[in-house]
């Protein structure tokens, strides 16, 4: 407690000097009548209200306090609640459960929220029991638990048009979070996106609103149920959450964390009826976005949470703060912020930072800088969603882990995925496939649990997954496989396309590596720019004659002329979740090549006819798609696509910002600089070159078996190598705790001091490359947050990645990018 009192001296008086941030600038004037009206339902009741009465009755300002503050399984433990009392833990995308791996099972998930409701019960005599709120991003099923059942990512199922089996899949979510101690989903995603690059594309159900409002009102009701039967857990369903408020899915060049300028009428048309449907349906919480409005951060925005979300929308639950957001508005920093608080947020996401918001926020409500009228409609808020999820009550699903990945739930799943598929062409009618075919399976994405899952998937950008961590699943290889094989055909796959016995059939499977949030923005919506490896295997396979089928998986509608010129039928797949059998149903028929299951997908998003139409939503001026909103053939359809343009209409590597070194090239806009005392000279993406003065030196080496596919560098002097280019802004993934990967061998061991840079920053590298065994190819996650400790900002990054060193160090690089913190970057 020693700390704890000196943190509240220290905030104490950071007030009483003027430290403490002072009032956010006044917000933009709103008008409510340009806004839909709505009205919670199922929150407020005399009961309820009673007893939240009681409870505030009894409890400390220091306990208030802790009710607006949530914390991350990373930095917290439950003995942390004995002297915080926090209203919230949540686990986030690369959080694991406690003493736990990340990718864990039920159990594992289950004991940790055991273990925080045990450490909040310890009370101090007279002091009321609240428990924690326990919150997951269960966006896609509950797909943080190692053999949860992964629905289709909302793009997809948006193109099913079919909210029943929404709300299903969001009953289907609430029993397996329940199960495993969960009771806050963050979800659904409303967003509406207008720009196509937006990294997030693939978690918003359409471009268009009243679509999202549909289903936001079907998966908030699967989720928590109706009114009538709360306390929600006693039911098996879990606390819902409508994010990002408000108008993320229009950010301004699709810039994740971006700005939104759309004028109040279009704000409001646009990206609000989602809100108004989900507060309709009753969802107890909405979660407030990292983007601005015209400039002003939501968390800040008094205009928008208060007057329209809680006056004019009537929301009577709760506004949650996304991770560490509220940090970067004018005047707040991550461990303070009374500004968001008095603009109408009422718990704050503070993952690794709770501990000094929790101090300040206590200093602030003492000196009155929060008045206590507000901190206690917050506190209400918080304790009313409590009672109606029913945390102070049992919890009959708790602890039935044979509910997670159920037989019955997979199937749900696999109903997704039929009726998900979009068939965008079909020439010749070469789909169904005959069950009775020789079937060649082949692409990177056919046996690829990353690419068919997506982004938040067991870890927060998706990657780094095994097979064994899909115990439930299925690809979509072993789904065509067992459907040709009860057709009496035979299947094989071979990913890069090669043959012993010629097929009736290739299908492709490929598409997008796994993303999420900014890590997933992309300069324009053409696939694969530069090195077409997917295309030149569908031109392979279609040299030979064969009929070529490509099953296409993405996170959003992209430019794939080519692809589609190379291939007779080609059907968007999205990213379908575990059940890969589902993809088999519609496109393998039976032994005579009758359908087993029609396609039913229609686009609900329009698909680019150029790789620069970001913005291609029906109904804007001068709409000129390839393939209109709510396009989709069936089996019946005789249509023929043409041959289409293949010029993208853009430059290939515009405004790459996250990778610089692949495959031993230099990826573009990125130049490789070689810089000793005599000057600088500018390498070729791939091949040897030299510094002007001879002091460092590189070449290619062969790198995972893989001829060429790395650099080696050799100093023989004072040298840097440098990735430069075109100033970056980094600031956003240095936020959301991003890091410079290095795959990299020591082939001779440094004599002398070594940096690694990003901008003007540098860490010591020469300790870890010591260390290192010589010929040994390791991989280094080095966080970013690192250099901007070190004195960079990383707002203007000219060159995002250099190693400076002396001479005798040899060192071999196979790839230098950005990647995410999954608990394994480091500080060196």
């Amino acid at each position: 407690m020693g700390e704890r009192l000196l943190r509240l001296a220290c905030a104490a008086a950071a007030l009483a000097t003027g430290f403490a941030p002072g009032p956010a600038a006044p917000a933009e004037a709103i008008d409510p009548a340009l806004w839909p009206a709505a009205r919670s339902r199922g929150l407020v009741d005399p009961r309820t209200e009673a007893f939240v009465d009681e409870l505030m009755g009894r409890m400390s300002l220091e306990e208030k306090v802790g009710q607006l503050i949530q914390g991350d399984t990373t930095t917290v433990r439950p003995e942390d609640l004995r002297d915080y009392p926090l209203g919230s833990v949540l686990a986030g995308g690369d959080s694991p459960p406690l003493g736990a791996p990340d990718r864990s099972p039920g159990q594992a998930w289950l004991d940790t929220a055991r273990a925080f409701r045990k450490a909040a019960q310890e009370l101090r005599p007279g002091r009321p029991y609240i428990p924690p709120i326990f919150g997951l991003d269960a966006v896609h099923g509950n797909n943080n638990v190692v053999g949860a059942v992964v629905f289709p990512h909302n793009i997809a199922l948006g193109a099913t048009r079919d909210p029943e089996l929404i709300r299903r899949i969001g009953e289907v979510t609430a029993v397996e979070a329940a199960a495993v101690g969960i009771d806050w989903a963050f979800g659904p995603t409303v967003a509406v996106v207008r720009d196509d690059r937006w990294g997030r594309t693939y978690e918003s159900y359409s471009e268009d609103p009243q679509l999202v409002a549909t289903y936001a009102r079907a998966l908030v009701e699967g989720l928590q149920g109706a009114p009538r039967d709360w306390p929600a857990l006693r039911n098996g369903r879990v606390v819902g959450s409508a994010k990002h408020f408000l108008g993320d899915g229009g950010t301004e060049n699709g810039r994740d964390q971006g700005d939104n300028k759309d004028s109040e009428a279009d704000l409001a048309r646009v990206h609000a009826p989602g809100y108004a449907a989900a507060i309709d349906a009753g969802v107890m919480t909405v979660m407030a976005s990292f983007s601005s409005w015209r400039g002003e951060k939501l968390h800040t925005h008094r205009g928008l949470l208060t007057d329209v979300l809680k006056g004019r929308m009537g929301f009577e639950g709760f506004v949650v703060g996304d991770w560490n957001a509220h940090g970067q508005a004018p005047g707040c920093t991550t461990e303070t912020c009374p500004q968001a608080f008095n603009a109408g947020m009422d718990m704050l996401m503070a993952p690794d930072s709770w501990k000094g918001l929790y101090d300040n926020t206590l200093a602030q409500a003492r000196s009155g800088a929060i008045p206590m009228a507000r901190l206690d409609d917050a506190v209400r808020r918080i304790l009313r969603v409590k009672v109606k999820a029913g945390l102070f009550g049992p919890r009959p699903l708790e602890g039935r882990l044979d509910l997670v990945g159920a037989p019955e739930h997979r199937a749900v799943a696999r109903r997704a995925v039929r009726e998900s598929l979009v068939l965008l062409k079909n020439n010749g009618g070469v789909l169904p496939v005959r069950g009775s075919a020789r079937v060649l399976v082949a692409g990177s994405g056919a046996q690829d649990f990353g690419k068919q899952t997506g982004g938040w998937t067991l870890s927060w950008q998706g990657t780094g997954n095994r097979p064994s961590d899909f115990p439930n699943g299925e690809t979509i290889w072993d789904g065509i496989r067992q459907a040709v094989e009860a057709g009496g055909g035979r299947a094989e796959f071979r990913a890069d396309g090669e043959f012993q016995e010629r097929p009736d059939v290739a299908v492709v499977v490929f598409g997008e590596d796994p993303y999420a949030e900014f890590q997933g923005d992309r300069p324009t919506l053409e696939y694969q720019p530069g090195a077409k490896s997917d295309l030149a295997l569908l031109r392979r396979l279609k040299a030979h004659g064969l009929p070529v089928v490509a099953v296409f998986l993405s996170g959003r509608p992209m430019w794939v002329n080519p692809e589609l010129n190379a291939a007779d039928a080609f059907v968007a797949a999205w990213q379908p979740g575990t059940e890969g059998g589902g993809v088999a149903d519609v496109l393998i028929g039976d032994a005579r090549g009758r359908p087993r299951h029609d396609f039913r997908g229609k686009l609900s998003f329009s698909w680019p006819r150029r790789a620069d139409q970001y913005r291609l939503n029906r109904g804007d001026p001068g709409y000129d798609p390839l393939f209109a909103y709510g396009y989709g053939l069936a089996y019946g359809d005789r249509t023929e696509v043409p041959a289409l343009s293949e010029d993208p209409g853009v430059a290939a590597g515009v405004e790459n910002l996250d990778r610089y070194l692949v495959g031993g090239r230099v990826v573009e806009p990125w130049r490789l600089v070689l810089r000793d005392a005599a000057g600088e000279a500018i390498a070729p993406s791939a091949g040897e070159a030299a510094s002007p003065g001879g002091a460092l030196s590189v070449r290619l080496v062969d790198a995972g078996g893989v001829q060429g596919a790395g650099r080696a560098f050799s100093w023989t002097g004072p040298g840097r190598a440098a990735f430069s280019g075109p100033a970056a802004d980094l600031s956003r993934q240095a936020n959301g705790d991003m890091t410079l990967l290095a795959a990299y061998r020591v082939d001779r061991r440094p004599a002398g001091e070594v940096r690694l840079g990003v901008g003007r920053a540098s860490v010591p590298l020469g300790g870890i490359l010591a260390a290192a065994p010589v010929g040994e190819w390791r991989t280094i996650k080095v966080r970013l947050a690192c250099f901007r400790a070190a004195g960079d900002d990383l707002s203007a990054v000219a060159s995002p990645a250099w190693i400076e060193a002396g001479a005798g160090l040899e060192l071999s690089l196979g790839e230098l990018r950005l990647a995410p913190n999954q608990n394994d970057g480091v500080c060196p």
